[in-house]
C-alpha cells in the first residue's frame, strides 16, 4: 500500500505560522467524517459512477479479448487518438509499461500539422491498430486526427481497414458511434455518467494497460483496495480525506493556493499532468478560492523552478511522489577524482538524495511539502494512486463547496472554435 506523509506540512515541522497546527487539522475531523459518509451514501444512490468502474467485470473481459486478438494479429504499433483524460491517462500507463518487448504505443493528443504529418509518414499502417477515444463522439482534435489516419488505414488495408480500429465512446449515441456502426468497427463503452478525467478505470485505461502487457487485474485490485481504505471515517486512516484536508487548510488557512505536483520519477511525469487536469477542471470554477495545480518533475525542475519556490512569494506547497524500488544502475567506480562522491552510487541513490535535498531545503525555508511513497511503480500501486486522487477531488469539492463534475468554461471555448470553423475553409 502506498504511504502518505504529511509531517513536513505540519506546524511542528515548519512553525505554526507556515504549517498546519494539530488543532486546525482536528477541527476538520467531524466535517470530513460527514463528507466521507455523504460520498458513500451518494454512491449507493448511483452518483460518482467512476468509483464503481473498478468493479466492472464486463469491461475488463472485453479488453482482455481485444488484447488477445491484437497479439494474434501481430500488431506492432498502436496509434491512440484522444485528448484530455482520454490522452493523459493512457500516457501515464505508456510511460510506466512501454519497453523494448511491448508494442510501439503512440499517443496523438495534438493537431499540430507537423507532428501529425510526421506520424502519418512514419507509421507502417499495415501492422497498426488505431484506437480512437471520444466520449461525445465529436471532439474536434480527436475526430479530425482520426479521419486523417483512417484514410491511411484504408489505403493500406483496403476493405479490412475497419478491423484495425477500436473506438471507445458513449454506448448510446454520438457521431463516432454512428460512424462505427455503419462500418462494423468494434466499440468499447465509456459509461455515460463517467467524465473524461475520471475514466481511467474504464476501457480508456484498461485497454492501454492490456495492450502494453500490464496486469489489468492488479491495476483494478489496487483501485479496489484503495477504495476500501478511503471509506475509513478516521482521518489518519483515510489518505484521500487526509490529503484533501491538508490541501484545503494549506490554501484557505495559510495562503498556499498553488499545488505543485512533483514526482521524482520520469515515468510519472505524465501523472503530474493528469493530476493537473483533474484538479483544474474539477475545481477551477470560482474566482475566489480553489486549488491551482502545477505539474513539475524531479530532478529537472530543481534546476528551473526551485529558486522561485525557495525565495519567491510563499504561494506554493509541494506534493512529491516517489518510488522506493528502482531499476538498479550504478555510476562507474572509475570517475574523475573530484567526483569520487558519486563513484559506485546507484542512480536510485542519486535520485533519492535529490528528493531529500529538495524537501529538506523547503522544510528549512518553512515551506510545506507532502510526500506519497510507492513501494514500487507497478500496475497495482498505479491503480491505488489514480483512485486516491479521484476520491480526494470529490472530498475537496465538498470542502470548497464546488461541484467537481462538468467543465462549463471549457465548453465556451469549444463552441466558439466550432463557430469559427463553420464559417468556411481558411488557409493556414
Amino acid at each position: 500500500m502506498l504511504h502518505l506523509d504529511v509531517s513536513a506540512a505540519l506546524a511542528k515541522a515548519i512553525t505554526p505560522s507556515r504549517g498546519i497546527p494539530d488543532q486546525e487539522l482536528s477541527s476538520l475531523r467531524t466535517g470530513m467524517r460527514r463528507y466521507v459518509d455523504d460520498f458513500l451514501k451518494e454512491r449507493a444512490k448511483g452518483e460518482h459512477a467512476w468509483s464503481m468502474d473498478p468493479y466492472d467485470k464486463a469491461s475488463a473481459e472485453a479488453v482482455r479479448e481485444i488484447s488477445m486478438r491484437v497479439r494474434a494479429d501481430r500488431i506492432k504499433t498502436i496509434v491512440w487518438i484522444g485528448i484530455g483524460g482520454s490522452g493523459l491517462g493512457p500516457r501515464v500507463i505508456q510511460d510506466v509499461l512501454e519497453g523494448p518487448e511491448t508494442v510501439e504505443f503512440i499517443v496523438i493528443d495534438t493537431i499540430d500539422p507537423a507532428v501529425l504529418n510526421m506520424y502519418k509518414n512514419l507509421v507502417d499502417w499495415r501492422s497498426t491498430l488505431v484506437v480512437v477515444v471520444s466520449k461525445s463522439g465529436g471532439t474536434l482534435e480527436t475526430m479530425s486526427t482520426f479521419f486523417l489516419y483512417w484514410n491511411e488505414l484504408k489505403n493500406a488495408m483496403k476493405e479490412r481497414a475497419s478491423e484495425r480500429v477500436i473506438a471507445i465512446t458513449d454506448p448510446h449515441g454520438g457521431a463516432l458511434r454512428s460512424f462505427c456502426m455503419e462500418r462494423a468497427i468494434q466499440m468499447l463503452p465509456i459509461p455515460p455518467a463517467v467524465g473524461g478525467r475520471f475514466c481511467i478505470f474504464t476501457p480508456v485505461g484498461l485497454l492501454p494497460m492490456a495492450l502494453l502487457g500490464g496486469d489489468t487485474a492488479q491495476f483494478l485490485r489496487g483501485a479496489k483496495e484503495m477504495d476500501t481504505v478511503c471509506q475509513a471515517s478516521v482521518l489518519e486512516e483515510n489518505p484521500a480525506a487526509m490529503l484533501a484536508s491538508m490541501q484545503y487548510l494549506l490554501d484557505m488557512k495559510r495562503g498556499y493556493p498553488l499545488r505543485v505536483i512533483m514526482p521524482y520519477s520520469a515515468r510519472l511525469e505524465q501523472l503530474a499532468r493528469w493530476g493537473q487536469q483533474l484538479i483544474a477542471e474539477s475545481l477551477g470554477k470560482t474566482e475566489t478560492n480553489n486549488p491551482f495545480p502545477i505539474a513539475a518533475i524531479g530532478t529537472q525542475d530543481q534546476h528551473s523552478l526551485l529558486q522561485q519556490w525557495m525565495a519567491g512569494p510563499r504561494l506554493a506547497w509541494h506534493l512529491f511522489i516517489r518510488e522506493e524500488e528502482k531499476t538498479r544502475l550504478t555510476v562507474p567506480d572509475d570517475v574523475e577524482n573530484s567526483f569520487s562522491y558519486l563513484a559506485g552510487k546507484t542512480f536510485g541513490q542519486l535520485l533519492d538524495a535529490c528528493y531529500e535535498g529538495t524537501s529538506r531545503a523547503l522544510i528549512g525555508g518553512k515551506r510545506p511539502c507532502i510526500t506519497i511513497t510507492l513501494p514500487r511503480l507497478d500496475a497495482y500501486h498505479l491503480g491505488q494512486l489514480f483512485f486516491l486522487f479521484m476520491t480526494e477531488v470529490v472530498l475537496l469539492g465538498k470542502l470548497y463547496r464546488i461541484d467537481p463534475y462538468g467543465q462549463p468554461a471549457v465548453e465556451v471555448g469549444k463552441k466558439i472554435t466550432k463557430e469559427i470553423l463553420s464559417r468556411g475553409r481558411t488557409e493556414s
